[in-house]
């Protein structure tokens, strides 16, 4: 189902983040950095919902994003969890947020 989902990747050359967050919005793309922080909103607030063109940022399972691409984001969402858990790793964390993200009402 990977093409379901309209993805992509920077080459080697584009200096993350720096050129990959700048041609993000030179292309009319919103941001929202997963994370799990204070300032976090949820993975269904309708803001989200409403943007045109949002691309969602993943980082590395254990380290998760730097805080620098954190900050240049336009949205810090985080997936609410229950009963102790704290994270979910970048697999289902994805398939989470495309899930929710990707459907309009």
């Amino acid at each position: 189902t990977v093409f379901q989902i309209p993805w992509t990747y920077f080459d080697k050359k584009t200096v993350w983040p720096q050129d990959g967050m700048q041609t993000l919005q030179n292309l009319g793309f919103k941001t929202a950095a997963m994370a799990l922080r204070d300032d976090s909103v949820g993975i269904d607030d309708k803001a989200l919902r409403s943007e045109e063109k949002l691309a969602v940022i993943l980082g590395t399972e254990g380290d998760g994003l730097a805080s620098q691409t954190i900050a240049d984001c336009d949205y810090t969402v985080k997936i609410p969890m229950s009963h102790g858990v704290d994270s979910l790793n970048v697999a289902a964390a994805s398939a989470v947020a495309f899930w929710e993200l990707g459907h309009r009402e």
